[in-house]
Protein backbone atom coordinates (compact mmCIF):
# COMPACT_ATOMS: atom_id res chain seq x y z
CA UNK A 1 0.00 0.00 0.00
CA UNK A 2 0.98 3.37 -0.50
CA UNK A 3 0.56 6.53 1.83
CA UNK A 4 -2.52 7.78 0.77
CA UNK A 5 -5.50 8.78 3.67
CA UNK A 6 -7.01 6.19 2.59
CA UNK A 7 -4.73 3.67 3.83
CA UNK A 8 -5.23 5.26 6.86
CA UNK A 9 -8.38 2.93 9.19
CA UNK A 10 -10.30 6.75 9.95
CA UNK A 11 -11.23 6.29 6.33
CA UNK A 12 -12.86 3.37 6.94
CA UNK A 13 -14.91 4.59 9.58
CA UNK A 14 -15.88 8.19 6.82
CA UNK A 15 -16.82 5.52 4.71
CA UNK A 16 -18.65 2.77 6.67
CA UNK A 17 -20.82 2.27 9.59
CA UNK A 18 -18.40 1.36 12.72
CA UNK A 19 -19.65 -2.05 12.85
CA UNK A 20 -18.58 -2.43 9.35
CA UNK A 21 -15.44 -0.42 9.22
CA UNK A 22 -14.03 -2.29 12.34
CA UNK A 23 -14.66 -5.83 10.60
CA UNK A 24 -12.87 -4.73 7.24
CA UNK A 25 -9.93 -3.12 9.28
CA UNK A 26 -9.22 -6.47 11.56
CA UNK A 27 -8.79 -8.08 8.07
CA UNK A 28 -6.16 -5.70 6.81
CA UNK A 29 -2.73 -5.53 7.51
CA UNK A 30 -0.69 -2.07 6.33
CA UNK A 31 2.57 -1.99 5.63
CA UNK A 32 3.43 1.83 4.49
CA UNK A 33 6.08 2.47 2.03
CA UNK A 34 8.44 5.06 1.81
CA UNK A 35 6.91 8.87 0.44
CA UNK A 36 9.96 9.16 -1.84
CA UNK A 37 11.18 4.99 -2.74
CA UNK A 38 12.08 4.30 -5.91
CA UNK A 39 9.94 1.26 -6.18
CA UNK A 40 7.04 3.68 -7.69
CA UNK A 41 9.37 4.92 -10.44
CA UNK A 42 10.14 1.35 -11.43
CA UNK A 43 6.18 0.37 -10.92
CA UNK A 44 5.01 3.03 -13.24
CA UNK A 45 7.65 2.14 -15.55
CA UNK A 46 6.36 -2.24 -15.54
CA UNK A 47 2.97 -0.51 -16.29
CA UNK A 48 3.86 1.76 -18.78
CA UNK A 49 5.54 -1.21 -20.72
CA UNK A 50 2.29 -3.38 -20.37
CA UNK A 51 0.35 -0.69 -21.71
CA UNK A 52 2.35 -0.28 -24.91
CA UNK A 53 2.68 -4.06 -24.99
CA UNK A 54 -0.40 -5.53 -24.30
CA UNK A 55 -3.39 -2.56 -23.86
CA UNK A 56 -2.61 -0.77 -27.06
CA UNK A 57 -5.47 -1.87 -28.23
CA UNK A 58 -9.57 -2.44 -27.73
CA UNK A 59 -9.98 -5.32 -25.90
CA UNK A 60 -13.67 -6.22 -26.45
CA UNK A 61 -14.55 -8.14 -22.82
CA UNK A 62 -13.10 -8.71 -19.85
CA UNK A 63 -12.35 -12.76 -20.31
CA UNK A 64 -10.67 -11.43 -23.19
CA UNK A 65 -8.44 -8.88 -21.53
CA UNK A 66 -7.67 -11.67 -18.13
CA UNK A 67 -6.13 -14.09 -20.99
CA UNK A 68 -4.15 -11.05 -22.41
CA UNK A 69 -2.91 -9.80 -19.16
CA UNK A 70 -2.16 -13.09 -17.69
CA UNK A 71 -0.10 -14.13 -21.37
CA UNK A 72 1.58 -10.91 -21.01
CA UNK A 73 2.59 -11.59 -17.48
CA UNK A 74 3.93 -14.80 -18.20
CA UNK A 75 5.99 -13.89 -21.17
CA UNK A 76 7.61 -11.37 -19.03
CA UNK A 77 8.29 -13.48 -16.27
CA UNK A 78 9.61 -16.12 -18.63
CA UNK A 79 12.11 -13.93 -20.20
CA UNK A 80 12.77 -12.77 -16.49
CA UNK A 81 12.22 -8.96 -17.86
CA UNK A 82 14.48 -6.52 -15.96
CA UNK A 83 13.91 -2.73 -15.75
CA UNK A 84 17.42 -0.83 -16.41
CA UNK A 85 17.75 1.41 -13.26
CA UNK A 86 19.25 4.16 -13.62
CA UNK A 87 19.75 7.08 -11.36
CA UNK A 88 22.01 7.26 -9.41
CA UNK A 89 22.93 8.25 -6.32
CA UNK A 90 24.44 11.45 -7.35
CA UNK A 91 21.69 12.78 -9.48
CA UNK A 92 19.73 12.06 -6.78
CA UNK A 93 21.16 13.98 -4.24
CA UNK A 94 20.72 16.52 -7.00
CA UNK A 95 17.01 16.09 -8.22
CA UNK A 96 15.54 15.63 -4.11
CA UNK A 97 17.70 18.78 -3.09
CA UNK A 98 15.01 19.92 -2.03
CA UNK A 99 14.12 17.13 0.51
CA UNK A 100 16.69 17.07 2.45
CA UNK A 101 17.13 19.65 6.06
CA UNK A 102 19.16 22.27 6.02
CA UNK A 103 20.91 23.91 8.72
CA UNK A 104 22.21 27.31 9.99
CA UNK A 105 24.42 28.03 12.16
CA UNK A 106 24.11 30.67 15.03
CA UNK A 107 26.37 33.59 12.87
CA UNK A 108 23.58 33.14 9.90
Amino acid sequence: MDNLNTHKPASLYKRYPADEARRIMKRLEIHYTPKHGSWLDIAEIELNVMTRQCLNRRIDNISNLRKELSAWEVERNTVAAKVNWQFRTEDARIKLNSLYPTFTTASE
